[in-house]
Protein backbone atom coordinates (compact mmCIF):
# COMPACT_ATOMS: atom_id res chain seq x y z
CA UNK A 1 0.00 0.00 0.00
CA UNK A 2 1.01 3.62 -0.21
CA UNK A 3 1.44 5.71 2.87
CA UNK A 4 0.83 9.35 2.57
CA UNK A 5 3.25 11.58 4.83
CA UNK A 6 2.37 15.04 4.09
CA UNK A 7 1.66 15.18 7.62
CA UNK A 8 5.10 13.95 8.69
CA UNK A 9 7.06 16.65 6.38
CA UNK A 10 4.18 19.36 7.23
CA UNK A 11 5.52 19.07 11.00
CA UNK A 12 9.10 18.57 9.67
CA UNK A 13 8.79 22.46 7.81
CA UNK A 14 6.70 23.67 10.92
CA UNK A 15 4.15 24.37 8.31
CA UNK A 16 -0.19 24.66 8.99
CA UNK A 17 -2.41 23.00 6.81
CA UNK A 18 -3.73 26.52 5.98
CA UNK A 19 -0.17 27.83 4.66
CA UNK A 20 0.41 24.21 2.63
CA UNK A 21 -3.10 24.87 1.04
CA UNK A 22 -2.45 28.87 -0.34
CA UNK A 23 0.85 27.62 -1.53
CA UNK A 24 -0.73 24.55 -3.09
CA UNK A 25 -3.60 26.20 -4.35
CA UNK A 26 -6.03 23.30 -3.68
CA UNK A 27 -8.97 23.54 -0.99
CA UNK A 28 -8.75 22.70 1.92
CA UNK A 29 -10.82 19.38 1.74
CA UNK A 30 -8.21 18.37 -0.86
CA UNK A 31 -5.13 18.63 1.34
CA UNK A 32 -7.14 17.11 4.37
CA UNK A 33 -8.10 14.08 1.97
CA UNK A 34 -4.82 13.90 0.77
CA UNK A 35 -3.07 14.21 4.23
CA UNK A 36 -5.48 11.67 6.21
CA UNK A 37 -4.96 9.13 2.72
CA UNK A 38 -8.22 9.07 2.01
CA UNK A 39 -7.31 9.44 -2.05
CA UNK A 40 -7.51 7.07 -4.55
CA UNK A 41 -5.21 9.20 -6.50
CA UNK A 42 -3.11 12.07 -6.75
CA UNK A 43 -2.06 14.29 -10.08
CA UNK A 44 1.55 14.74 -10.82
CA UNK A 45 1.07 18.61 -10.91
CA UNK A 46 -0.80 18.15 -6.91
CA UNK A 47 2.45 16.18 -5.71
CA UNK A 48 4.76 18.41 -7.61
CA UNK A 49 3.20 21.66 -5.75
CA UNK A 50 2.89 20.08 -2.58
CA UNK A 51 6.82 19.05 -2.87
CA UNK A 52 7.84 22.64 -3.97
CA UNK A 53 5.84 23.60 -0.74
CA UNK A 54 7.28 21.92 1.71
CA UNK A 55 10.84 21.85 -0.54
CA UNK A 56 10.93 18.17 -0.35
CA UNK A 57 11.21 15.26 -2.68
CA UNK A 58 8.28 13.01 -3.91
CA UNK A 59 9.89 10.03 -1.45
CA UNK A 60 9.41 11.76 1.61
CA UNK A 61 5.60 12.47 0.93
CA UNK A 62 4.68 9.09 -0.74
CA UNK A 63 5.80 6.00 0.92
CA UNK A 64 5.36 1.98 -0.07
CA UNK A 65 4.89 -0.51 2.97
CA UNK A 66 3.42 -4.05 2.43
CA UNK A 67 0.02 -4.69 3.04
CA UNK A 68 0.77 -6.92 6.02
CA UNK A 69 3.01 -4.14 7.53
CA UNK A 70 3.09 -4.16 11.47
CA UNK A 71 5.00 -1.13 12.30
CA UNK A 72 8.19 -2.51 12.46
Amino acid sequence: MIVINVDVMLAKRKMSVTELTSRVGITMANISLIKNGKVKALRLTTLDKICEALHCQPGDVLEWRPDDYAGY
